[in-house]
């Protein structure tokens, strides 16, 4: 008996809402009580996904099918189940825990709450400070590269080559995005996309890519206003948003927050009153790092677009740094679950404490790699040591062998799977990290020869 479309499109969706996590397409096939062709199945998720009732992780045998639980609701990125967070690598402070133990309740329990424009209406510029004067004495002193007279963007261009890699990938990893460092690399280098990667994942950091450009070339020019912020939304956003029409545009439809008891505004004229708000408060900011943390908490709870508000944050927040020739912020080593909570914490709870840990400690980690002058020797990194050897055997294997970037990257995973499984993807970023770092005055550390070196950096950067 030949069982109607529109019931077999509803005994798919039944399915899929029972693995938020995703379900392969064999995995539908085998949940669902009647038969089905896999290709006749492939057409009706088709179907699914146009209809924005489905969404798709993952590419080639990787890929997997999730619920899209009502319209106009945007996820919170969640960590990939693959990836261990340490969230003891995070300092918390007391008042921060007392955050993450209130979003510990269940979401039934937790007050319903929508935007509070007192929020932002009652902090005054230069008055007010989210950041006590010693944080900012700290972000000072590490932020610190020796351009500070130079024009504006100068030290961005000094690291560009570096900065596109490290923040395309860490901000899109915070979206659950899966590329790995070398696949990164590859991409936004060569424009190369990883085997079994999703258009979408490869599509959102070629966007990043884009927006880092576009902020680091406006040199002069670059300051907060409406027209860099929504053509910086654009840029991120392009090809990634159901209505293409809505990039670089103010929102006016009503959106959700996946698991969070916060709605954001709905009106579309009491949002672009917010949204002039914020950029006329933060331009009044004479400090960088106030600036900086001022619209990373700011720009993610007004949700002033459709989607890909977090991310336009993170890149908003390098305007100050790039304007000032300071040590960008790259989000290196973020987890992505206290990220998520610590924005949580400013949807629900309008408390920043959380979020400025996260900020606090992810600028300290990019200005170690970044800064030109370093006013203070750090503390050794106990991951690097324990790991010291197989990290430059390695390296050194690697160089030698004269792989190519695949070549490496399958090398690692296959030494990853070697050590302690909570250690692997770590070692994996930590290995791929010295990779794209060494260079003539530091390949000696590898023991490997300079004629060596030269044959695998030249094979390597193809």
């Amino acid at each position: 008996m030949k069982i109607p479309k529109t019931k077999e499109l509803n005994a798919i969706k039944e399915i899929l809402v029972k693995f938020p996590e995703g379900i392969t397409l064999e995995e539908i096939k085998e949940n669902l009580d009647f038969e089905i062709e896999l290709r006749t199945l492939q057409r009706r998720l088709k179907i699914l996904k146009e209809k924005g009732e489905v969404y798709v992780t993952g590419g080639s045998k990787a890929t997997k099918y999730h619920p899209v639980y009502e319209k106009n609701v945007v996820r919170e990125s969640e960590p990939p189940k693959y990836i261990v967070e340490k969230k003891e690598e995070i300092p918390i402070s007391k008042e921060g825990k007392k955050i993450k133990d209130a979003l510990e309740k269940p979401l039934i329990s937790r007050p319903k709450v929508g935007y509070n424009r007192q929020f932002l209406e009652s902090y005054r510029p230069n008055v007010d400070q989210y950041l006590s004067e010693k944080e900012i004495k700290t972000l000072t002193e590490l932020g610190k590269t020796g351009n500070q007279n130079q024009p504006a963007g100068t030290h961005a261009k000094e690291v560009l080559s570096r900065l596109l890699i490290d923040l395309s990938w860490n901000s899109s990893r915070l979206e659950g995005n899966t590329y790995s460092l070398l696949d990164t690399q590859r991409l936004v280098n060569f424009g190369e996309s990883a085997d079994g990667k999703s258009i979408e994942e490869s599509q959102m950091i070629l966007n990043h890519k884009e927006a880092i450009e576009f902020l680091v070339l406006l040199g002069d020019d670059l300051e907060f206003n409406s027209y860099i912020i929504l053509n910086l939304h654009a840029l991120l956003a392009d090809n990634l948003l159901q209505d293409q029409n809505s990039i670089g545009r103010l929102r006016s439809i009503p959106v959700g927050i996946h698991k969070s008891a916060y709605t954001p505004l709905a009106i579309p004229q009491l949002i672009a009153d917010q949204f002039e708000l914020i950029l006329q408060k933060v331009k009044e900011i004479q400090n960088p790092f106030e600036q900086a943390f001022f619209i990373m908490v700011h720009f993610p709870y007004l949700q002033p677009f459709d989607d890909v508000n977090k991310r336009t944050s993170r890149l908003a927040a390098n305007i100050p740094f790039f304007k000032h020739n300071l040590s960008p912020l790259s989000f290196v080593d973020v987890p992505n679950e206290v990220y998520v909570q610590a924005i949580l914490g400013v949807y629900e709870l309008n408390r920043i404490e959380l979020l400025k840990d996260v900020f606090i400690w992810a600028y300290e980690r990019s200005a170690i790699r970044y800064a030109a002058i370093r006013q203070t020797v750090g503390e050794p990194d106990a991951f690097r040591t324990r790991y010291r050897n197989e990290i430059r055997e390695l390296v050194t294997e690697i160089i030698s062998n004269n792989l190519s970037p695949k070549e490496g990257s399958e090398r690692i995973k296959r030494k990853a799977n070697q050590i302690l499984k909570t250690d692997q993807h770590k070692f994996i970023e930590y290995v791929e990290s010295e990779l794209l770092g060494v260079h003539e005055g530091s390949f000696a550390r590898f023991r490997v020869s300079p004629a060596e070196f030269h044959i695998w950096k030249e094979n390597w950067s193809r």
